[in-house]
């Protein structure tokens, strides 16, 4: 068969022997094909070895020679067929516990395998109209492809599932002649043992598989080809390469109409897994649901670790005490907290413990290494609204903070979405408190986050808000435009201050509840920390569920909610802004949350 326009020979091959030394045998094999420029995979375990390698005639003779002086592998037969190209990108030389993935206790061919059937056997059998079962054990997408006449396909996407797949068979079939086959022979050397161990009294394996029966019959009794797993895709009953190829994406064995398809991206997508711009979004968006949903179950922060805290000295606390910047920074702990933090050594600047009086300086950064503890629950319903390769727009739930503060780190949207959308760092163009719901705009790259989070910044973004709020307003339409601190005060409360920043919000009422509340549209012209809450709250009209600023003009109070207390009734529900790549005005609604239908207090 080979001539000089088919130049490349392509070798299959295995044996099961018990092999020693693996290490170095795998380091000479990789130097011995390096040098005779060989590609394609040689598997080595103790339990054998299994190769698909191609190159020229001489070198494929060449390690042919060495192989065969490996004790055990000595009578190793190989099957030959023959290409125009090198069918392999590259040559993998690797150690494996199975040279055949089975993953089954005490199936070990070395030691026992079932009666062989040869081709020219079988052959002669389907001839003569014998009664016998042709069992197919590859894979689907391989008997796709080709298989004998009337075979019975196992029905599996990998091999490691034949043992449950073969449960499934028919009770009638244990007793009746079964001819087990694969593409080179390998796979029934393992799969044959099982069927006789789960009852089936009559059963052969084809020796040396597809591959032998078309270099001996040809194409007698077989429809179709024999996939085979280089570029080559399949070969047929000639043992000549097929004009087909693979979907990479959905491993779909295409014929040239299949290719010629506008459905067909190489590397992208094929007939049979094509989507359109809605599906793939719908089913990229399921995927990430489906991820999201494994990190938080159960929530990472209920493991009891040793979390370390990092805070930077902004320039305002330049030359500060270190007592009075970790309260200027609003921490969860008080001064005498923070005093026996420094007293046990785990507060550290430059890997040297700090000490209450020291003075700080603009740009240095404290490392909190924190005592084992869990973190206080959230909620973790995060919902993926939109997303694609600039943005993602997530439906934030709450309670739940943004970022890791005070008793949080793992448990936050920032950790939790780091950890699904790796190696990506999802860059918040914005922020909401953790107790606030709803939409999140989050940038895939730091170039992106550079065209949108100027928008925020500029109050270029049109946000609108639901808040449902305790008392009735004396109009459908008001606005409040009182400044906003700019710096926390005591407690970390922002108020309203006559020398902060400018602030104004709009509110329409939407809804007149009948117990004594009312839902309204909010419209914040400004984005100051809080402003919502304030204005509200300064309009004699709190929101629901605010532990701070809470009726009656009380202010202060728990920083946040816990997961089984009354919501904060305050919704992001939706924003309008520029997309970074299209430069088309994009506008993002996230769903009404229950509180804002519900008729009864909450």
């Amino acid at each position: 068969m080979h001539s000089d326009t088919l130049p490349i020979v392509n070798i299959a091959a295995y044996q099961f022997a018990e092999l020693h030394d693996l290490l170095p045998l795998r380091d000479e094999l990789r130097q011995l094909t390096a040098q005779l420029q060989l590609r394609g995979t040689i598997l080595l375990s103790a339990e054998g070895l299994n190769m698909f390698v191609a190159g020229s005639r001489d070198e494929i003779d060449a390690l042919l020679r060495r192989i065969r002086t490996i004790p055990g592998l000595g009578g190793i037969e190989v099957k030959e067929s023959f290409s125009r190209e090198q069918p392999f990108n590259r040559m993998l030389v690797k150690i494996k516990q199975e040279i055949i993935a089975f993953g089954v206790e005490g199936i070990d061919p070395r030691r026992y395998t079932s009666p062989r059937i040869t081709a020219r056997e079988l052959k002669q059998w389907l001839d003569e109209g014998r009664p016998v079962t042709l069992l197919d054990t590859r894979n689907n997408f391989e008997v796709e492809t080709g298989t004998f006449n009337n075979a019975v396909a196992i029905g599996v996407e990998d091999f490691r599932d034949f043992p449950a797949a073969v449960r499934k068979l028919p009770e009638a079939l244990k007793k009746q002649p079964i001819v087990a086959f694969c593409t080179g022979g390998i796979r029934c050397e393992k799969a044959t043992p099982f069927l006789e161990r789960e009852g089936f009294d009559n059963v052969y394996q084809l020796d040396g598989g597809i591959l032998k029966y078309f270099e001996e019959c040809g194409g007698a009794h077989y429809q179709g080809t024999c996939f085979v797993f280089d570029k080559r895709v399949a070969l047929d009953p000639k043992l000549g390469e097929c004009e087909l190829k693979t979907c990479f994406v959905c491993r779909a064995v295409l014929s040239p109409a299949d290719m010629a398809s506008d459905k067909f991206v190489e590397g992208v997508s094929c007939p049979q897994c094509y989507l359109s711009d809605a599906e793939a979004a719908e089913r990229r968006i399921r995927l990430r649901q489906e991820a999201i949903q494994q990190r938080v179950t159960p929530l990472p922060g209920s493991a009891v670790v040793e979390n370390v805290r990092p805070m930077s000295v902004p320039e305002r606390f330049d030359g500060a005490e270190l007592l009075d910047f970790l309260d200027g920074m609003h921490t969860h702990l008080s001064r005498d907290d923070w005093r026996a933090v420094c007293a046990s050594g785990r507060l550290k600047c430059r890997n040297e413990v700090v000490q209450p009086g020291r003075i700080m300086r603009a740009g240095e950064r404290l490392m909190h290494r924190q005592r084992p503890a869990s973190e206080p629950d959230v909620n973790a319903d995060i919902r993926v609204l939109f997303e694609d390769d600039s943005l993602v727009i997530i439906n934030k739930p709450a309670p739940l903070p943004m970022h890791p503060c005070g008793r949080f780190n793992r448990n936050t949207l920032t950790q939790i979405l780091d950890h699904v959308y790796q190696p990506l760092h999802l860059r918040p163009a914005h922020r909401l408190d953790a107790d606030t719901s709803g939409i999140v705009v989050f940038c895939k790259t730091r170039e992106v986050a550079r065209v949108v989070q100027p928008q925020f910044e500029a109050g270029q973004v049109k946000k609108r808000y639901l808040a449902r709020v305790l008392g009735h307003p004396g109009a459908d339409r008001f606005e409040a435009d009182w400044p906003i601190s700019a710096e926390p005060g005591p407690g970390g409360v922002r108020i309203s201050d006559a020398g902060g920043l400018p602030a104004r919000t709009l509110f329409r009422v939407l809804r007149v509840m009948g117990d004594g509340t009312t839902l309204l549209d909010v419209f914040p012209e400004t984005g100051r920390t809080n402003q919502i809450r304030i204005h509200l709250w300064k309009l004699q009209l709190p929101i629901m569920g605010d532990p701070i600023y809470r009726p009656g003009g009380l202010l202060g109070g728990n920083q946040s909610l816990a997961v089984t207390d009354p919501p904060l009734c305050l919704h992001a529900a939706e924003v309008e802004f520029t997309h970074p790549k299209t430069n088309q005005i994009v506008r993002f609604v996230a769903p009404s949350p229950a509180w804002s239908a519900s008729r009864e207090h909450i």
